[in-house]
């Protein structure tokens, strides 16, 4: 089983605004209004590409309620726990430039954690993936992912990933996850260093991270591709497949998903690397996640 954990799930909200204006009345050319949470879109990933996997989480209030409505209806498995407040709302504007407003997030306590540790020690067995991903709420602190591991204890066998950033990826690092998966700005604010294209230079900073205690590290560039090193000693980049930006939003949790479910069947990192990147460049390309069909096209583009 693939479970996937979303500390701060969110509702997002799409506004097509044409050249817009500050300081003046704008008008909407389109909206629309879709879960989100960086957990939430890699399980939606996977069970589009077929696999079984149940979201976890935490949801607050009438945006988590709907947000439970919404992944009802696309027939995804779900067992998030409420909690105070409000799920937070995040507007997404598409105009000349794309401009994220991010809400802070419920109020999610550590008995509200150790509710969540409680429900995955009964559940997850050898084999099983565990897919932690995104930001927390303000009401935790930076070492929580790596709390949240301490106290879970996952059975030997289980292959825990991470998606995260700063200081809540890096003190996760102790707890040996398979797999994490910064971006290149990212990896470089880990490092404190400019962004970069220098494929070696990325392929360095990546072996630090393992030395930290990652087994294996995707470094995802957008347009420019994806580096890998892996904990058997391979280094590995693959161009991304080229395509008119549509959408940023969920293209590093697709590439998360098309990781684990090409790994899962194959056992090869580098077939598992060039799905993931045609699924994060899938998703770039259009509106909203990707479909099976449309990533093994934009797979098609890159052999």
């Amino acid at each position: 089983m693939l479970y996937t954990v979303t500390f701060n799930p969110s509702l997002d909200y799409y506004l097509k605004v044409n050249n817009i204006k500050q300081g003046a009345v704008n008008r909407a050319a389109g909206e629309k209004l879709i879960p989100g949470g960086k957990g939430i879109n890699v399980s939606l990933a996977l069970k589009e590409l077929g696999d079984d996997t149940v979201a976890l989480g935490f949801v607050a209030g009438f945006t988590g309620r709907a947000i439970l409505g919404e992944i009802d209806s696309r027939g995804l498995k779900h067992d998030f726990i409420e909690v105070s407040g409000q799920t937070r709302i995040n507007v997404k504007i598409k105009s000349v430039a794309e401009t994220d407003i991010n809400g802070e997030g419920a109020e999610v306590t550590q008995k509200d954690v150790n509710a969540l540790v409680r429900k995955l020690k009964r559940v997850l067995r050898a084999g099983d993936w565990l897919i932690i991903s995104g930001s927390v709420p303000s009401s935790l602190p930076h070492t929580a992912y790596a709390d949240f591991l301490d106290r879970l204890k996952a059975p030997k066998g289980v292959n825990v990933v991470v998606d995260a950033s700063g200081a809540l990826l890096t003190e996760s690092l102790r707890h040996r996850p398979f797999l994490i998966k910064p971006n290149i700005y990212e990896l470089c604010e880990v490092f404190g260093i400019a962004p970069t294209s220098d494929t070696r230079k990325i392929a360095e900073c990546a072996r630090l991270l393992q030395k930290k205690g990652a087994r294996n590290v995707i470094v995802s560039m957008g347009a420019g591709g994806a580096v890998m090193v892996t904990e058997t000693d391979q280094a590995m980049f693959v161009r991304a497949a080229r395509g008119q930006l549509v959408n940023s939003v969920g293209a590093g949790d697709s590439m998360v998903a098309g990781f684990v479910h090409e790994y899962i069947a194959t056992g090869n990192y580098f077939k598992a690397l060039n799905f993931a990147t045609a699924a994060g460049s899938a998703c770039a390309f259009t509106e909203e996640l990707p479909t099976r069909e449309q990533i093994e096209y934009v797979e098609s583009l890159m052999l």
